[in-house]
């Protein structure tokens, strides 16, 4: 092989690997920043009363707030909120909906004038005119029968948003605006 043959072969060499250093680097760029527009949201819902019904295992939320209230986490620190009814399909639209995977829920009420929290798993919401109503599995504590000044702190650890689904498109639109309706 003469000199002018190996300096054509090891510039060939060169630029193959620095391309592949590229497409590597570009791959864990896109890799790394893919995990970056990930963000957990945690979900707040009010209502001015509740009552739940212990043997059809529903919690009503009465005259609920018409807005739901969304914030993340360090590193995002996102918060903003969304219209109570566009909540709602988070469980029944895309392959990662809370139908599938239902979110756990902090209820906390004052029941004759004392703060009281139960932990539920919220299932199958409905409006019904200004109340909302949930099916619930009871995790920790009791629901009292009724309460005023409702907050519902609703956890959606295992629904991470992601390209693919449809709710999660949906959850993009809602983290990078203060206010949808």
């Amino acid at each position: 092989m003469n000199t002018q043959e190996l300096a054509v072969n090891r510039r060939t060499l060169v630029t193959s690997l620095a391309g592949t250093a590229v497409i590597a680097a570009a791959g864990s760029y896109s890799a790394a920043h893919a995990a970056e527009d990930n963000a957990d949201f945690l979900f707040v819902q009010t209502s001015k009363s509740m009552a739940f019904d212990p043997a059809a295992m529903t919690l009503t939320l009465k005259d609920v707030s018409p807005t739901t209230l969304f914030f993340s986490d360090r590193p995002e620190r996102i918060a903003g909120n969304m219209t109570t009814a566009a909540f709602l399909p988070f469980w029944s639209e895309g392959t990662d909906s809370f139908l599938t995977d239902p979110p756990n829920a902090d209820i906390s009420v004052l029941e004759d004038g004392a703060l009281r929290q139960s932990v539920v798993v919220l299932m199958d919401p409905r409006l019904d005119g200004n109340d909302l109503v949930y099916a619930v599995k009871t995790i920790e504590s009791e629901l009292p029968a009724t309460g005023e000044n409702v907050s519902v702190f609703i956890d959606i650890i295992g629904m991470p948003m992601t390209p693919l689904s449809y709710a999660g498109a949906r959850r993009r639109v809602y983290r990078r605006a203060y206010m949808y309706r």
